[in-house]
């Protein structure tokens, strides 16, 4: 019985090492999958041009051969000419609207997602469960869909002029389209849920609002997931491309995803991908930093926001 017992044991202690090394070994190939591009940007960012278009590729480069220049001459203007003085590369305009961007569309959203969680999750109006599942049907409709109403919408209201627009309404058409997200209500709406009514009733008979016992006690037991929307949005907002591109009529209203596009390429059609890759890397290190900061958090927030009802 007891030599029974022990090969079960070992048959056990096999299988379970077998499972984690297939395991830990398919994570570490989705780990180099997902590192090679940024390895390859960083690299390419640091090559001159004769090193990018070498044949095979170079794969690694001395730190003797690092070529800095890609990274400061980003920051070089013109020296004559009628753009004398002005940026080879307006980065920090980019980088400005950029950030401008994401705060207030950020902003925005933080603000409808929490409004519309609070009243699926708690309130009781009739047709309640109707609507969410209505909110919940547009999920399943490709974004793309969205883009032509919501170009025609914005050129209704006067934001979009070929000739006479303004940055104020290049802002608007930038954002308010995209302040409210039903994914992200759902998401919240799940870690509402899942805070006792107890604690919703007691405060009714205390005399507390709704929107005091929003702010006091929903809000920062949410915190978390909330800390998991912000930085979401705020990582799609700073790498949106393609609806900056439509709705703007000028290079300076843009985005720097916008400015990578088309700014190192000369009149004869040639690109410095060195200096476009050292642009990359400078716009993509801030969104790195803000994962590692809160990575903590948005674990939490994720972990929370189980599924119920």
């Amino acid at each position: 019985m007891a030599e029974i017992f022990v090969e079960n044991e070992k048959a056990y202690k096999r299988r379970r090492l077998i499972s984690n090394i297939v395991t830990f070994g398919f994570l570490s190939l989705v780990a180099i999958g997902i590192l090679i591009p940024f390895y390859w940007m960083i690299l390419t960012s640091l090559k001159s041009i004769q090193e990018i278009e070498s044949v095979p590729p170079i794969l690694w480069l001395n730190f003797s051969d690092w070529k800095i220049t890609n990274y400061t001459d980003l920051f070089l203007t013109v020296q004559s000419g009628e753009r004398a003085g002005e940026p080879l590369f307006p980065f920090f305009t980019y980088m400005k609207n950029t950030v401008l961007i994401s705060f207030l569309t950020t902003l925005g959203t933080i603000i409808t997602t929490i409004l519309a969680a609070f009243a699926f999750a708690r309130l009781n109006f009739k047709g309640k469960d109707t609507l969410f599942a209505v909110l919940l049907a547009t999920m399943m409709v490709p974004g793309e869909i969205f883009i032509l109403t919501n170009f025609l919408t914005i050129n209704q209201f006067g934001w979009y002029d070929i000739l006479t627009q303004t940055y104020t309404e290049a802002v608007l058409a930038m954002t308010i389209p995209f302040m409210i997200s039903v994914f992200y209500v759902f998401y919240l709406r799940q870690t509402f849920r899942k805070i006792p009514d107890e604690l919703y009733f007691a405060a009714k008979v205390d005399g507390t609002s709704d929107f005091k016992y929003l702010l006091k006690i929903m809000i920062p037991i949410a915190m978390p997931t909330i800390v998991t929307i912000i930085i979401l949005n705020s990582m799609g907002a700073w790498s949106a491309y393609i609806w900056p591109a439509m709705v703007t009529t000028q290079d300076k209203y843009r985005l720097v995803s916008n400015g990578l596009r088309g700014a190192f390429t000369d009149t004869t059609g040639r690109t410095d991908y060195g200096q476009q890759m050292a642009a990359a890397t400078l716009v993509t290190v801030p969104l790195i930093i803000l994962f590692f900061t809160f990575r903590k958090q948005i674990m939490r927030g994720v972990g929370r926001s189980g599924i119920k009802g």
